[in-house]
C-alpha cells in the first residue's frame, strides 16, 4: 500500500505544529499509542528535521508527512530526512516536478474550488482543503465536491474530534486533526483523544 492509499484507508491523520523537539517526540509517541498511524509534522524550525530523522529511522514507526513545505530546498531536506509524503500549504509547480522526480507523493493545499481544481490539473493525488472548519466545515467540503466529484480531498484546519464523521460523509478521503488532539492535554490524555478519534473512524466504517 503506497502512502496515498494508506491515508485514504486510515481516514485519519494528526497535524503537529509544535516548536519544542522533545515535546513533539512525546506527542508522536502518545498519538501512535492511541492508534493514529499517520502524522504530519509541520517544519517551521530546522530542528524538526532532526525529529523526523529520529522517527523515520525506527523499525516500527508511524507514516510521517512533512508539512509547511514551500520551497524546493525545504522539500529536498524533508525528503532526505526520510519522510513518506511532502505537504505544501501552497500550489507550486516546482514542488510538483521535484517530488515527481524523487518519487515522493505531494499533497498540495487549497482553500477555494479554483485552487483545488488547479491542484487536480497538476495531477495531485490528494488535495488538502484547509482551513476547513473556518471556511464552512463539512458543508464546505461537500460544496467543493458537488461539481468536482473527480478530485480527492482531505480536510484539515480546526476540526474537532466529534466532527470527523461529518467530514467523511461529506466526501473527504481523510480528516486531519491538530490541536484538538493535544492542546492543554497530558500525554495520557493525548493518547485517549487519539483513541476516541480512531473510534470515530471505525464507527463511520461500520
Amino acid at each position: 500500500m503506497n502512502p496515498i492509499e494508506k491515508i485514504s484507508a486510515e481516514k485519519l491523520f494528526a497535524v503537529l505544529r509544535i516548536e519544542d523537539v522533545q515535546k513533539t517526540k512525546d506527542i508522536v509517541n502518545a498519538l501512535t499509542q492511541g492508534g493514529i498511524n499517520i502524522i504530519e509534522i509541520v517544519i517551521e524550525k530546522p530542528e524538526m528535521v532532526n525529529v523526523i530523522k529520529d522517527i523515520t529511522s525506527q523499525s516500527t514507526r508511524p507514516m510521517i508527512m512533512a508539512g509547511g513545505i514551500i520551497t524546493q530546498r525545504q522539500a529536498q531536506i524533508a525528503i532526505d530526512s526520510g519522510v513518506d509524503v511532502v505537504v505544501s500549504p501552497v500550489f507550486q509547480m516546482n514542488l510538483v516536478r521535484l517530488c515527481k522526480s524523487q518519487k515522493i507523493p505531494l499533497i498540495m493545499t487549497a482553500t477555494t474550488p479554483n485552487e483545488a481544481y488547479s491542484a487536480w490539473k497538476a495531477r495531485t493525488q490528494l488535495i488538502k482543503i484547509s482551513p476547513a472548519n473556518p471556511m464552512g466545515g463539512a458543508d464546505y467540503i461537500e460544496d467543493i465536491l458537488r461539481p468536482m466529484k473527480f478530485i480527492n480531498v482531505i480536510a484539515a484546519g480546526s476540526i474537532k474530534i466529534e466532527d470527523i464523521q461529518a467530514y467523511l460523509k461529506a466526501g473527504a478521503k481523510a480528516v486531519g486533526l491538530g490541536r484538538a488532539l493535544y492542546k492543554n492535554a497530558s500525554l495520557d490524555e493525548i493518547t485517549n483523544r487519539a483513541f476516541n478519534a480512531c473510534n470515530m473512524v471505525r464507527g463511520y466504517n461500520d
